[in-house]
């Protein structure tokens, strides 16, 4: 399994909702709010050999409310 972080920047008010979009269709392990630059911190994992690009613009960027997305790759966990 490869893990990933996604950093999301929603429409004005909508994080919360989005939040809760994200655990209601069970795609992540973690989600966080934030502050700063974005609003939310969202680990997946994917199995190797998925593509990561198509499963963020198709499970994660058609989310209503979402208007950035800022992905992360990870290599290695310690």
């Amino acid at each position: 399994m490869r893990a990933f972080f996604v950093q999301i920047n929603c429409e004005l008010g909508k994080s919360y909702g989005v939040a809760s979009a994200i655990a209601d269709a069970e795609i992540a392990s973690e989600i966080f709010s934030t502050a700063g630059e974005f609003d939310l911190l969202v680990k997946f994992y994917l199995k190797d050999g998925e593509d990561i690009g198509h499963f963020i613009a198709q499970k994660v960027q058609t989310i209503p409310g979402i208007r950035d997305t800022f992905t992360i790759v990870t290599f290695k966990a310690f």
